[in-house]
């Protein structure tokens, strides 16, 4: 029997589904395992970033200076208002146009329905919810491709582009450079308080608003020199993406624990509760053995799994100044202050103070 939403029975998308948002990811260590035969040099040399690295997206040369950015990202509903679930879903997958410092010029949707069980009507409102998100980035919602699926599923394939010389791939980051990142941590041990019912009354609808926020900022970041490198912060958690980059970059990073936003003080008293997400134990079990001494605490936030995360990058000295005032114009002002700094490749990827 199809479920329809009305205002006194609201459907409860995350009932439907057995994950949620970026913590549905596969764990970094069994992704591996699946493409370790992968990860080969480019076998077309028009293709300047493919699965060769671990990088947000592919781009390819177009051969007139400009270079096409290609990505796709969908996942299980991380909250229960279908609107804001193709939302959410839709800002995650343009994120990664923005994380290879590019401009999103087109997206096409990912749907999987249970369609013998949630009415069409729902689906609609997602796809809603898309178009929004699409309308803030400046693109059309061109189209998509649906299928019955056991479990509601949706997001994105997004192309964007970029000059050749402003893109910014994970895994060229220089020692010495300072570390950034763009949003608050705890997104993932928030929607799982809401799950187990403990949310506070003043934090619902904290992590959905943080969710739907675009990384508009990496396309201006993009256009700087002294960012190296840089990266979208999803279902691996902080940690995992900064392995990827350390490790890429043949570095190591260090993070001032103290200086990471999170998304709320009371993320303590929800992880002293339990308040943690699968997909924490899967990432630290993945990459836990490349991290330095950490605490109980310590781990839950950065291991965490971010759904829309912000950027990560790394930026020479000499040009804090510039991506500073990025960050302003962008309405990013509390993250001026960098989180840590990358440093001559040692025992442990990332060390953490």
């Amino acid at each position: 029997m199809q479920q329809e939403s009305n205002k006194e029975h609201p459907v409860l998308l995350t009932q439907y589904s057995h994950g949620a948002g970026c913590g549905c990811k596969i764990s970094p260590k069994i992704l591996d395992e699946i493409l370790s035969s992968n990860f080969a040099m480019p076998d077309n040399d028009k293709l300047i970033v493919g699965n060769h690295s671990k990088d947000d997206a592919a781009v390819y040369d177009l051969d007139n200076g400009m270079a096409l950015i290609s990505t796709t990202d969908f996942f299980m509903p991380i909250v229960d208002d279908p609107y804001e679930f193709g939302r959410i879903a839709s800002a995650n997958a343009i994120s990664d146009v923005y994380a290879m410092g590019g401009k999103p010029v087109l997206a096409i949707a990912i749907l999987g329905w249970p369609i013998n069980i949630l009415a069409p009507a729902i689906a609609q409102k997602v796809i809603e919810g898309s178009r929004s998100i699409c309308r803030e980035a400046g693109i059309p919602l061109a189209g998509g491709h649906s299928i019955d699926s056991p479990e509601p599923i949706f997001g994105l394939a997004v192309n964007g582009l970029v000059p050749i010389e402003n893109i910014k791939q994970n895994n060229l980051a220089q020692e010495g450079d300072l570390l950034f990142l763009t949003k608050p941590l705890g997104v993932g041990i928030l929607t799982t308080a809401e799950k187990k019912g403990i949310l506070k009354e003043n934090h619902k609808g904290l992590a959905a608003k943080q969710m739907m926020q675009l990384n508009r900022a990496g396309e201006a970041l993009g256009k700087i020199k002294g960012v190296t490198a840089m990266t979208d912060v999803t279902g691996f958690g902080l940690l995992g993406h900064l392995v990827e980059m350390a490790e890429g970059s043949n570095l190591s990073a260090l993070i001032d624990f103290e200086n990471i936003h999170l998304i709320t003080p009371d993320l303590t008293n929800y992880i002293d509760q339990k308040s943690i997400p699968g997909g924490t134990n899967r990432n630290w079990d993945s990459y836990g053995h490349k991290i330095g001494t950490v605490t109980e605490y310590q781990k839950a936030i950065l291991a965490d799994p971010q759904t829309s995360g912000g950027l990560l990058f790394s930026v020479r000295e000499n040009a804090i100044e510039e991506i500073q005032s990025v960050l302003k114009q962008n309405g990013l002002e509390q993250f001026l202050n960098p989180i840590g700094r990358l440093f001559t490749k040692g025992k442990e990827s990332v060390i953490v103070k």
